[in-house]
């Protein structure tokens, strides 16, 4: 198969990974499918795995990047594998909880709750426009398609970044107020 038609291949499946991941989160939102009447003990910590691995990929993303400023493009990649191994557990991890567990919402009555939906709708958003420009950027870092890699991730990059960091602001912000 040529490079062209590869690449298109490529492309394809990291939308449909991309919309199968996002319908996924949509369908538990909605709550359509049936779930366990009692959520197991453990998965009530999820939220704060989740907001240590996001923590997490904000330090590896932030390495990362001073790693490719000194040109170190091993350290670079072997990091950038991780933060995508950290990536794919949050998202499980996250899947999981809203399977299991009821969503707690913001109080009504806080005076704090219109910031914390304006973080919490740029989050969403852009982790779902997110997604795909990973998995793209990634797949162009491991098969050394520097150009494309790097136009890519001036983008990725920081949304990536704001995301992983919002991640944790949004736990900070909702935690005290979880029911379990």
């Amino acid at each position: 198969m040529d490079s062209k038609k590869n690449e298109k291949l490529v492309f394809r499946m990291i939308m449909i990974i991309s919309a199968v991941v996002f319908a996924t989160v949509v369908v538990l939102n909605r709550k359509v499918l049936p779930r366990p009447d009692d959520a197991p003990a453990w998965a009530y910590n999820l939220p704060a795995l989740n907001a240590l691995i996001n923590g997490t990929c904000t330090l590896l993303l932030l390495l990362s990047f001073y790693y490719i400023k000194k040109r170190n493009i091993v350290m670079h990649k072997r990091i950038n594998i991780i933060t995508f191994c950290m990536s794919s557990l949050f998202l499980v991890s996250y899947i999981m909880y809203h399977y299991l567990c009821d969503e707690t919402h913001y109080p009504k009555d806080n005076p704090v709750r219109p910031y914390y939906l304006a973080i919490l709708f740029s989050h969403i958003v852009l982790a779902a426009l997110v997604m795909p420009m990973v998995l793209l950027s990634f797949y162009y870092g491991l098969y050394n398609k520097v150009e494309k890699h790097r136009k890519l991730v001036r983008f990725t990059f920081p949304i990536w970044l704001y995301v992983t960091i919002t991640g944790v602001v949004i736990y900070l912000m909702i935690s005290p107020f979880y029911q379990h």
